[in-house]
């Protein structure tokens, strides 16, 4: 049972009653993420986050983490490029605990002068793990090359130069700006009372002030080409190849979830046979579909020893020119999309993969889309829709390729990258 209620200070309740677990997932959700920021705010969304768990006007962090732990809860937060949620997981009987906690961080922080010096230094060390997490850098760069100077294009933690250069006022100031009722979604699935928790709800995040205004974004404009970074001391050189795809409310994303399903996206896909079991050329090879509001990306990531780019990228171009070409068999195809339902039906049978699906639905859909909506939409794909998006998606022209490693062997071209 989904139920939706706007508050009467405009902030929106989610709720879905899950009666035979012992657990809830409530989230906080912003409608805000790193490409609302200018560039010399960038990575301001996710060190504010980390900010509010370090105090609020009556708790510390020590307190915060004591109280979630208390009652043997999780909790904790993340910044995407389109969101920013703070979450928490509690047995049925802690939701108070976990409704009064959330809103404390949302609605109080205290944004301290010296926490804010300590959780800098402590942002640092986060971006600095990316640089020794290659199959992390390597999206960055990608992302950074595909985008350029649009603000999908940054790292969503910032860099050192610009998360140095924010300072109290300026931390402060931005979050009045973005934390107001009208941008916010809380979503709980679980073990609950609808009635009893929206008003819980309405109390705790009640005095919630107005007063901030949702931020304009730009679509982006994507750009080819290769890219690439020097990193000698890695033993694997790391690859993406990607294309522009579309946005979350396309008409054919059931198509494309399909198409990379059978490209990339499982052990039995046609990449991961090729590149790994038939030809042992990589330990990790995948494709991926990422959407947002108004584009999207099908990218083909993997991992190999510095002298075998070249084979591996044409093993992934002919693959994608297959796709052009050949229609997938009706048995490959049934196996996709039966893959796809499968793990559907599997991601859903936890409270907090339901609390995620309940916010995501409503911020990007305006509507909770039924488990057999969803089922019909992918069993009505057709062999002849994959192939007609493989055809406009995969234009070699539009490709942007991302190499970090050793690149003293690669002797990468323009012309390798054929589809």
């Amino acid at each position: 049972m989904h139920q939706k209620e706007t508050l009467p200070n405009g902030l929106t309740v989610l709720t879905e009653e899950m009666p035979n677990i012992r657990s809830v997932s409530i989230g906080v959700w912003l409608k805000q993420g790193s490409r609302h920021e200018e560039p010399v705010e960038n990575g301001i969304s996710h060190f504010i986050e980390h900010l509010l768990f370090k105090g609020t006007e009556t708790r510390s962090a020590a307190d915060i983490a004591r109280i979630i732990d208390s009652v043997g809860g999780q909790c904790d937060a993340f910044t995407s490029k389109e969101n920013t949620c703070f979450y928490a997981r509690v047995l049925d009987e802690h939701v108070p605990v976990a409704i009064d906690l959330l809103a404390d961080i949302v609605l109080r922080p205290r944004f301290d002068a010296e926490n804010i010096e300590k959780e800098r230094k402590v942002v640092y060390e986060e971006i600095k793990m990316v640089e020794d997490t290659p199959d992390d850098l390597i999206f960055d760069l990608f992302s950074g090359s595909f985008w350029k100077t649009h603000p999908l294009g940054r790292p969503i933690a910032g860099t050192v130069e610009s998360v140095a250069e924010m300072d109290q006022e300026t931390l402060m100031s931005f979050f009045r700006s973005a934390y107001f009722p009208g941008n916010v979604v809380i979503a709980a699935a679980g073990n609950l009372k609808t009635r009893s928790f929206v008003d819980a709800v309405a109390n705790a995040f009640g005095p919630m002030p107005n007063g901030g205004s949702a931020r304009s974004i730009q679509p982006p404009r994507t750009h080819g080409g290769i890219v690439t970074r020097e990193k000698k001391d890695l033993e694997q050189l790391h690859l993406c190849m990607g294309v522009e795809a579309y946005p979350h409310h396309h008409a054919d994303r059931y198509a494309g979830y399909v198409l990379n399903t059978l490209l990339g996206g499982t052990m039995s896909s046609r990449l991961f046979q090729q590149i790994r079991e038939e030809r042992g050329l990589a330990y990790t090879v995948f494709s991926s579909i990422n959407t947002f509001v108004d584009t999207g990306y099908l990218v083909v990531y993997a991992a190999t020893r510095p002298g075998g780019a070249s084979e591996v990228l044409e093993r992934v171009c002919a693959e994608l020119a297959r796709l052009k070409e050949i229609p997938f068999p009706e048995a490959e195809l049934q196996a996709g999309k039966n893959h796809l339902k499968g793990s559907l039906m599997l991601s859903l049978e936890s409270s907090s993969s339901r609390m995620s699906n309940l916010a995501r639905q409503d911020i990007y859909f305006g509507r909770q889309l039924t488990l057999d909506e969803l089922i019909a939409e992918i069993d009505a794909v057709t062999s002849e829709q994959v192939q007609n998006l493989a055809r406009r998606l995969l234009v070699s022209n539009g490709c942007t390729v991302a190499v970090l490693g050793n690149l003293s062997q690669l002797g990468l071209t323009p012309d390798h990258i054929r589809f």
